[in-house]
């Protein structure tokens, strides 16, 4: 199989992470209920601690899913996600699979290109996350090969903190975006067959 093809799946996942961790540095607090406004709160809090403020604690989280996959690492990779999560399963799976051919993804880059946290307390964060994966290369076969460009994808993370650090629960595209998002991979999956 032409490890091509598993790039527009690693790609999505890959920019699901980025976006998650862009969304929630960059982009102010907003009260999940409907009608009820708040004056928009910096999602970084000079002097709170970073595992309290929500772009640090995504940018953390991308960081060291990078490294998992860097490293070629599930089992890494398995322990950043809670117990049953199905994002997690499928980020695993994909992984492991470049590693039964030998590959390992390094440079994992994604763009945040909007964050929006929709509920945060000291062991929840809900992000609403608009992100694209810019680079990324697959190692260890003969050639490196580079993986596609994504188009933005705008996702609903959710994190719980969890024996001191943070975990992913779920990603999920939002009801409205989903036609957005089969565009977006059509668009990935295509790109990888040129």
């Amino acid at each position: 199989m032409d490890p091509r093809r598993l790039l527009p799946a690693l790609a999505a996942v890959a920019c699901a992470c980025v976006v998650a961790t862009l969304v929630v540095t960059l982009v102010p607090w907003r009260d999940a209920s409907p009608g009820v406004g708040r004056p928009p709160v910096p999602a970084s809090v000079p002097g709170a601690p970073s595992d309290l403020r929500p772009a640090a604690v995504l940018a953390d989280w991308d960081a060291a899913r990078a490294a998992a996959w860097s490293a070629g690492d599930p089992s890494a990779l398995s322990a950043l996600y809670v117990a049953g999560s199905r994002t997690g399963a499928a980020d695993v799976r994909l992984l492991r699979h470049y590693g039964s051919r030998g590959l390992r993804v390094t440079g994992l880059t994604t763009q945040v290109l909007a964050l929006d946290v929709v509920r945060r307390t000291p062991s929840r964060l809900v992000l609403v996350v608009t992100d694209r994966v810019v680079g990324g290369l697959a190692v260890g076969g003969s050639t490196p090969v580079a993986l596609p460009a994504d188009r933005a994808t705008t996702r609903r993370v959710v994190l719980r903190r969890s024996g001191g650090g943070w975990r992913v629960v779920e990603t999920s595209v939002p009801a409205g975006d989903h036609a957005r998002a089969a565009a977006s991979t059509a668009v990935t999956s295509s790109s990888s067959k040129s």
